[in-house]
């Protein structure tokens, strides 16, 4: 496979751009002198190697030798934009047929690279006037389908059931259940890669479409092709604009390099330097959620064989003294702010002591100090500032991201197109369910190993302490949590973030489950060991069935983290649990701060 060369992309662009576009296409760099010989050396190799060249060409030694699996045939997110150029007219007649159809919601049943992508374009965009709401369904948790199913009307839904491989349990199984409620194929699509399941359970059910992924693109590079565009046209965003801006990802310059070739290589050598904790600080409130998108992206890519940058996503912002020397600080700011002058604001979360009050990276109007709490990062920290359009520049940064994580592959010596770890999750959760089918004990899905009836609990406050005993650089805490998704526990969940953080300086990161499963999980199974995971299940009092199994939704989810917790431990990797009494999760997390809270003080 081959693209344009670099030099011809930037000629053709550098015609028509405009001084703010090129203010965007300049990102700020601050490295401690302590780090920058590091950093020139591996970017003096990259000119070396011709990275940046090589990668324009789709180059697949860049990364292995030829022949190596899952390679040279998953470069096909490097010409995607493009080529999706082709099919802008017709997804947008598609779209214009919903709407005329009277379809007033859109479900996405997804997980992983075909959900995050569009959780972000909904979150960033939202919805055109006239066109339907997107709701993206990435869970199993009982409480959270039943939420989705409350807030749509069945009969004017569109259900869009998203999996590359087409085989995916999570979207089939949410499948199985919302057919069950309307089984009528004019109210269902499919994307999914040819010749895949999902495809003929789609010809099967007589689905409306079914829209072709590319099979040389891996799902967390996927952002692009149809499983990010196809749900952006049912909410009438201008994908032709958004692929369009892909391309000005290739023109975006960082110290006089190509801005894909400098990040890479920078976090890459800033990693093998000790800082592989990569914080993201996102200024502009409508690209908030850009993190969860980022997260898959670094995270599947990198955490393998023992190494890789840890993405950091949604940590409240601190005070520099309250950060180990592992971390890099990406700042990406947004429409007409120019830089770390310009002040902006986060929310505020209660209990941040550690940074007086501070806030998250998730502005609102109430906190203006967000930009100088950004800028005093920079003494002793890593920091990288990209300029952003907002949510129009979304294909840019989409494809400046992609670039920068390949680019990162080579410098840590690592393939960033395979998720070697992944699987094993999955095969744990299936022993789980098999096992469950064999003696429909739910008791059993509940028991992980290592729990011992007859000693101490492993949820009790010994285990707790013991898990965060260690949690100090360069450890991190990985909060994991089988809930209800919802506002409420997120803002919960950052003050035991900075809890935690305030006790050890310890890099905290938060995922849902199942997830993250498809996104951090590789690195938590791949990358350094360093991590040390908690655990959080709450099951609601409701539960959901699934069609044509011999297990519910809740059985399902707690298999799945049961899986999960089993092939942590199986690793050696220090990991507990604890399950959230009541009926309010949120309360019940509350509650869980406070006690970690006094253990740790």
């Amino acid at each position: 496979m081959a693209v344009s060369n670099l030099s011809e992309r930037r000629g053709d662009y550098d015609r028509g751009v405009s001084d703010d576009d090129h203010d965007a296409l300049t990102i700020e760099v601050s490295i401690p002198a302590s780090l920058r010989a590091a950093v020139a050396e591996k970017l003096a190799l990259a000119a070396e190697e011709r990275v940046g060249e090589r990668l324009a060409e789709g180059d697949p030694t860049l990364w292995a030798p030829p022949g190596t699996p899952e390679v040279a045939n998953r470069l096909g997110w490097l010409t995607i934009a493009e080529r999706m150029l082709d099919q802008v007219e017709s997804l947008e007649a598609f779209a214009k047929q919903v709407r005329d159809d009277g379809l007033a919601d859109v479900v996405l049943l997804g997980m992983g690279g075909s959900s995050l992508a569009p959780e972000v374009l909904r979150r960033s965009f939202g919805s055109a006037p006239g066109c339907p709401r997107l709701h993206v369904l990435d869970s199993t948790d009982a409480a959270r389908i039943r939420s989705v199913e409350q807030t749509i009307d069945v009969e004017r839904t569109l259900f869009l059931v998203s999996s590359k491989s087409g085989g995916t349990i999570e979207p089939l199984s949410l499948f199985a259940h919302f057919w069950s409620l309307e089984p009528e194929g004019s109210h269902f699509a499919a994307i999914t890669d040819p010749g895949s399941g999902l495809e003929q359970l789609a010809r099967e059910h007589g689905f409306r479409r079914t829209f072709a992924g590319d099979p040389d693109i891996g799902g967390r590079y996927s952002a692009l092709s149809a499983f990010g565009i196809v749900p952006a046209a049912l909410i009438g965003v201008d994908i032709g604009a958004l692929l369009h801006g892909a391309d000005t990802a290739w023109q975006t310059r960082a110290e006089d390099a190509p801005a894909g070739v400098w990040l890479g290589a920078a976090l890459s050598a800033l990693a093998q330097a000790g800082r592989d904790k990569l914080t993201f600080v996102i200024s502009d409130p409508s690209l908030a959620s850009l993190g969860l998108w980022l997260e898959q992206l670094f995270a599947e890519s990198t955490g393998k064989h023992g190494t890789g940058i840890l993405p950091v996503a949604d940590e409240p912002v601190g005070n520099p003294d309250v950060y180990g020397e592992d971390r890099v600080f990406l700042h990406l700011t947004g429409a007409r702010e120019a830089g770390p002058s310009r002040p902006t604001s986060s929310i505020p979360h209660p209990g941040d002591a550690d940074a007086g009050g501070t806030g998250s990276g998730r502005p609102d109007v109430h906190n203006s100090d967000l930009f100088a709490r950004v800028r005093a990062l920079a003494r002793g920290h890593p920091l990288i500032t990209i300029p952003t359009h907002g949510p129009a520049d979304l294909g840019r940064v989409f494809m400046l991201a992609e670039l920068a994580v390949a680019v990162a592959g080579w410098g840590l010596r690592i393939n960033p197109f395979d998720q070697p770890n992944v699987q094993q999750a999955k095969d744990a959760t299936n022993r789980v369910l098999a096992e469950y089918e064999t003696r429909h004990d739910r008791a059993e899905i509940g028991r992980p190993v290592g729990a011992d009836a007859t000693g101490p609990s492993p949820t009790d406050d010994d285990a707790l302490r013991a898990l965060l005993a260690g949690a100090a650089p360069p450890a991190y805490v990985a909060i994991m949590g089988y809930v209800e998704p919802s506002d409420a526990f997120d803002e919960a969940m950052a003050e035991l973030r900075t809890t935690i953080r305030a006790a050890g300086r310890a890099t905290t990161t938060f995922g849902y489950g199942p997830r993250f499963l498809h996104s951090t999980g590789q690195f938590h199974k791949g990358g350094p060991k360093t991590g040390r995971f908690l655990q959080l299940i709450h099951d609601g009092p409701l539960d959901v069935e699934i069609p044509g199994a011999s297990y519910t939704f809740t059985t399902l989810k707690n298999a799945q983290a049961t899986g999960d917790l089993n092939t942590l431990r199986e690793l050696g990797l220090p990991a507990a649990r604890v399950r959230l009494a009541g009926e309010d999760p949120v309360a019940a997390l509350r509650d869980l701060t406070t006690r970690i809270k006094k253990m740790l003080s």
